[in-house]
């Protein structure tokens, strides 16, 4: 797993949104984008973590920053997922995991003695002009949101 790192440029990509539209990274160009992955839509700590991404979802607007949610899960699951927990923000489905190996997320993991390849819980905030500023790998589900916040000040 080679992650991509701040200063790098974020790799351009296009995939399916919850209600099945394209949606690309070039969409946000001029605009801060957090670009988070997560292993699977409405397991606990996925729930948690987007819950308060919705939550905090005016804050990280009134600081710019537009939100992308990556999994495996196919489209219907993150509408599924979205209609749930009345999410706010962009969901995109990753099921080839194309664009998590271009981030650097997709890689052996390890639960309950059990190794396999997976999407690995890591964020990354894209600048405006679509650099890395922040890869953020240290936190836990429940405080993402505010990592991400303390982040932009």
């Amino acid at each position: 797993m080679n992650t991509l790192q701040a200063g790098d440029k974020a790799p351009q990509f296009t995939l399916q949104d919850q209600n099945g539209q394209d949606v690309s990274l070039s969409d946000f160009a001029g605009q801060r984008v957090l670009v988070y992955f997560y292993p699977k839509a409405m397991t606990p700590g996925c729930t948690v973590q987007a819950q308060n991404l919705r939550d905090s979802q005016a804050a990280l607007a009134e600081k710019g920053v537009v939100v992308l949610g990556i999994s495996p899960d196919p489209v219907k699951r993150l509408a599924k997922f979205a209609e749930r927990d009345a999410l706010n923000f962009t969901l995109l489905s990753d099921e080839d995991h194309a664009v998590a190996d271009a981030f650097g997320v997709w890689g052996l993991k390890k639960f309950m003695g059990r190794e396999y390849d997976g999407i690995h819980r890591l964020s990354f905030l894209i600048g405006a002009d679509g650099t890395i500023e922040h890869f953020i790998n240290k936190f836990k589900t429940k405080d993402h949101h505010q990592v991400v916040l303390d982040l932009l000040g």
